[in-house]
């Protein structure tokens, strides 16, 4: 399926989509962090850093913009708009001057990262998402990309399962689902 760069690229994607844009989850009304709170539910939706500091609140609004973008990505691939969401892409590429770098860590073997033009923490994190959004949409693992079928949840996922057949953003949500239709069978029909 997916390398594990890609993947991790994929899976900050979704983290940050999910923290960082208004909704429903899991059955509840979601309302993404602002202001002072808006830095740290960045840092929260980020891989783990050492050296990273705080994000500062200018990346941290960087990427509630960026995370918006990718949202609309999820949607339109979920509802069967690949082009629409080629454009949206298309667009995060451009204004996040992505390009391809061989980077190395250590002695850990030479991996490819995605820049953005100006490899700030948030251009560069935008840069990456998006080209993991090209690298899936510009392939046959497009349909990969959804939104959660759950009632009142629209949070988004990646579906890495085997036979891609998942729907749901959580097995909290695919719990819920699967409560209702068993109560539902269960209820006597008038």
């Amino acid at each position: 399926m997916f390398d594990s760069h890609v993947v991790t690229l994929l899976d900050v994607a979704v983290s940050l989509v999910n923290a960082l844009t208004d909704g429903s989850q899991r059955g509840r009304p979601y309302t993404a962090p602002t202001a002072e709170r808006l830095p740290q539910a960045v840092t929260d939706a980020l891989p783990p850093a050492a050296d990273r500091g705080s994000v500062e609140p200018r990346h941290a609004a960087y990427l509630a913009r960026t995370a918006h973008q990718m949202r609309a990505v999820f949607e339109a691939v979920d509802s069967g708009h690949t082009d629409e969401a080629a454009d949206i892409v298309n667009t995060l590429l451009f204004t996040t001057g992505a390009r391809p770098q061989l980077d190395r860590a250590g002695n850990e073997p030479w991996q490819v990262h995605f820049h953005g033009a100006d490899d700030s923490l948030s251009v560069g994190w935008s840069a990456g998402c998006a080209t993991a959004l090209a690298l899936a949409i510009g392939s046959n693992l497009a349909g990969r990309l959804g939104v959660c079928r759950a009632p009142q949840c629209d949070r988004v996922y990646v579906d890495s399962s085997r036979n891609a057949v998942r729907q749901f953003c959580s097995t909290a949500c695919q719990s819920r689902v699967k409560a209702a239709a068993f109560r539902a069978r269960k209820t006597p029909q008038p």
